[in-house]
C-alpha cells in the first residue's frame, strides 16, 4: 500500500475512523493498491458538523476581504504543489499526465473566480422614497456539504469549496469512496494557507454518510455530482429534510455534425470530445448526429481515433467494473445491428496489464432505440445515429432525458443559431466539442443533468451558497408618509 490508510478530517486535523469496514483504493493505472479509504460512521459524521458548527460564527464574521485572503495563499499552494497534485490525480483517477494537469489548472481558475467575491457581493442600495433606502446584502447559509464524483477528485471539489468557504459557509465534503486522496491533500493545502480549523471537514464513506448529510439537521445545503440515478435521490432526500440543494446528474450529448462542417476541426474536436479524460465526464460526446452525407467526416473522426492509444495519450477508466460496462454496451451494440468503425475492446497496455482501460470506439448505424444511443456509457466511445434532416437529428436530442450539453459542427451561422435555439440542452457549443462555460459563467445542464434551481459554479452559485437580506431605513420624518414609505 503507497499510501497509509485515509483519515477523516475534522477540527483541522485527520482522525482516524471507528469504522470496521474498509475499501481498497487501487490505482486504476496499473491496478497497484494506494490504500484504504474507510466507511465511516453517522456518529464521525455528527462530529464532523459538530466541528463545522462551532467555526461557523466566527468565520462567518470575520470580513469577506479577510476570508479571500485565505484563498490568494491557497491559489499560490496549489501552483507551488503543481506537480505533486497532478500525480496524484493521475495516480487514482488514471488520467493521463495532461488531462490531470489540466484539472489543476482548472482548479486554480475556480479559485480566482472565488477571490474576486468581494466585487460579486458588494450588495445594492436605492433610495426608492424620499429620505427611505433599501439595500440588500449576501449572508451565508451555516453549514454545508458537498457530495463530489470519482471522475474529477481535484477540480469538481474546488467547484463548491472556495465558493461556499469565501462566501462565510463552513463545509463538510465526502469525497467518493474511489479517489479520496486529493480531497486530503487539499485539506493540507487550506490548512496550509491559514483557514480556521473546522471551516473544511471531510467525511469518508458509502451510501450511510450520503444519506446522514441528506437528513442531518444542522446541515443547511447540500451539493451534488454524480449519476441521474443517485442526484435524484439525493435531490429528494435533501429538499425532504427542507435544505437547499442542487445536485448534477448523468449526460447524453449530442454532437449535430453537418454536411458543410470543417472536417479536419470536427474530426479533431469529436475525437477529443468523445475519448477525453476516458469519457468519464459529463460532457463528453457520447452521440454524433449525422445530418445527411458526412462520411468523409466520418472517415476522418475514425482516422484521429486510432492515434488515440491507451496508456499514452488515452487513460483508464475507474475500475474493472466499469471496463466492463462499457465493453458490455459496445457488444450488445454490434449483437444490435451497430456497425464498429473502431473497436476499444480489450485492450491492454503493457507493463500495466492490470490497468484497466478501454480504447477509442466509434459504432455507426445505431438506432435510437439501442443502449448506446440512449444511456449514459461513460467511457471513451461515440454512437453515430444517421439523419436525413436537422429537424429529425434535434428530434431525437430532445427525445433523450437529459441534457447537459450538445455541438452543432457547421460554418452555417444560421443552422448554428437553429441548433442553439431548439436543443434542450444547458450548455451549448459551435464548432467546440466540450462546451464547458469559463468563470465567471456557471455549469449546470437541463431536464434530468441537473436537480435544483441553481448552477453550481460561477456567479449562479452566489445565490445558493447565500441568503439574501433586505432592509428598509428612514430617519428623516420631515420627509412625510406616502404608499412605498
Amino acid at each position: 500500500m503507497k499510501y497509509e490508510a485515509v483519515k477523516n478530517y475534522y477540527r483541522g486535523s485527520f482522525h482516524e475512523s471507528s469504522a470496521t469496514e474498509s475499501l481498497d483504493v487501487i490505482s486504476p493505472i496499473d491496478g497497484n493498491l494506494l490504500s484504504k479509504v474507510p466507511m465511516s460512521t453517522v456518529d464521525e459524521l455528527n462530529k464532523a458538523v459538530e466541528s463545522a458548527k462551532n467555526a461557523f460564527p466566527k468565520w462567518s464574521n470575520t470580513p469577506i476581504k479577510e476570508r479571500v485572503q485565505v484563498f490568494f495563499k491557497y491559489r499560490y499552494l496549489l501552483e507551488k504543489n503543481f506537480d505533486e497534485l497532478t500525480a496524484l490525480v493521475s495516480e487514482e483517477n488514471g488520467k493521463t499526465w495532461d488531462e490531470a494537469k489540466a484539472e489543476v489548472e482548472k482548479s486554480i481558475e475556480l479559485t480566482e473566480f472565488a477571490c474576486s467575491m468581494p466585487q460579486l457581493v458588494s450588495g445594492e442600495i436605492l433610495e426608492v422614497s424620499k429620505g427611505v433606502e433599501c439595500r440588500t446584502e449576501h449572508f451565508p447559509l451555516g453549514v454545508v456539504a458537498s457530495i463530489v464524483p470519482f471522475n474529477f477528485p481535484l477540480m469538481v471539489p474546488n467547484w463548491t469549496m472556495p465558493n461556499a468557504l469565501v462566501l462565510g459557509n463552513t463545509m463538510i465534503m465526502k469525497p467518493s469512496e474511489l479517489v479520496p486522496l486529493s480531497c486530503l491533500r487539499m485539506a493540507e493545502l487550506l490548512k496550509e494557507a491559514g483557514l480556521p480549523d473546522g471551516v473544511f471537514n471531510i467525511i469518508n464513506g458509502g451510501k450511510e454518510i450520503v444519506e446522514g448529510i441528506c437528513a442531518h439537521e444542522g446541515i443547511e445545503a447540500v451539493s451534488f455530482v454524480g449519476s441521474t440515478k443517485v442526484a435524484k435521490l439525493v435531490y429528494q432526500q435533501a429538499t425532504h429534510n427542507l435544505k437547499r440543494c442542487v445536485a448534477l446528474g448523468g449526460a447524453k450529448n449530442h454532437l449535430f455534425v453537418l454536411p458543410d462542417a470543417n472536417p479536419t476541426m470536427t474530426a479533431t474536436n469529436v475525437t477529443a470530445s468523445m475519448s477525453g479524460c476516458a469519457g468519464q465526464r459529463c460532457m463528453a460526446a457520447s452521440a454524433m448526429l449525422a445530418v445527411g452525407d458526412v462520411n468523409p467526416i466520418i472517415a476522418k473522426i475514425c482516422d484521429e481515433a486510432r492515434k488515440v492509444v491507451p496508456g499514452k495519450n488515452l487513460g483508464a477508466v475507474i475500475s474493472k467494473a466499469a471496463k466492463e460496462r462499457i465493453e458490455g454496451y459496445i457488444t450488445e451494440a454490434e449483437k444490435n445491428g451497430a456497425k464498429i468503425l473502431v473497436d476499444g475492446r480489450n485492450a491492454v497496455v503493457e507493463g500495466k496489464e492490470n490497468g484497466t482501460y478501454v480504447g477509442p470506439t466509434v459504432i455507426d448505424y445505431v438506432t435510437p432505440e439501442m443502449s448506446v444511443a440512449k444511456e449514459e456509457i461513460f467511457g471513451p466511445v461515440i454512437s453515430i445515429l444517421r439523419t436525413n434532416t436537422l429537424d429529425e437529428a434535434i428530434k431525437i436530442e430532445n427525445a433523450n432525458p437529459y441534457g447537459n450539453a450538445a455541438a452543432v459542427f457547421t460554418q452555417s451561422g444560421g443552422l448554428a443559431r437553429y441548433v442553439m435555439e431548439h436543443a434542450s440542452a444547458g450548455m451549448i457549443g459551435v464548432n467546440i466539442g466540450v462546451p464547458v462555460p469559463r468563470e465567471p459563467f456557471s455549469f449546470g445542464g437541463w431536464n434530468d443533468s441537473r436537480f435544483g434551481a441553481n448552477d453550481i459554479t460561477g456567479k449562479s452559485s452566489i445565490e445558493f451558497w447565500t441568503k439574501l437580506k433586505k432592509t428598509t431605513t428612514k430617519w428623516n420624518p420631515e420627509a412625510g408618509i406616502n404608499w412605498m414609505s
